[in-house]
């Protein structure tokens, strides 16, 4: 399933688990976001939901993972024969999200859990290691 929002003036295709980076937004690394200005929601082999401009009750569920900044822009300034040159440097503030679930209803969709699995060994030493480990 994949959805088309709408923040900082910009529209973003996303599925679930996608990572994006997006105009600042505020909230610290790990709070939880919702986007409410949805355009479009497809697939799952159905024909995708397009908006007239939003989608009511559509909602895209987002995790910041950090707030950061971008890659250094130069600003140069020229006027010819006369001497004058500027030089000046940008960075724009950005936020990085995880999509954690995207909803027609408006609705959180439940997590899912991942069991956690234990490195198997693959040789003699890692068996000597944990055994070390445990005394």
């Amino acid at each position: 399933m994949f959805a088309v929002f709408k923040t900082g003036g910009k529209q973003y295709k996303v599925a679930t688990d996608d990572v994006i980076t997006v105009e600042t937004l505020p909230g610290d690394a790990g709070s939880e976001l919702k986007f409410n200005d949805v355009l479009m929601i497809g697939g799952d082999g159905k024909a995708p939901s397009v908006g007239a401009p939003l989608l009511a009750k559509a909602t895209v569920f987002a995790e910041v993972m950090e707030q950061s900044r971008g890659p250094k822009i130069i600003v140069f300034k020229k006027r010819r024969r006369t001497g004058y040159r500027r030089k000046n440097g940008h960075r724009q503030n950005q936020t990085v999200l995880r999509i954690t679930g995207i909803s027609t209803t408006g609705v959180k969709p439940v997590a899912r859990k991942t069991a956690a699995v234990e490195p198997a060994a693959t040789g003699p030493w890692d068996k000597e290691q944990a055994a070390k480990t445990e005394e």
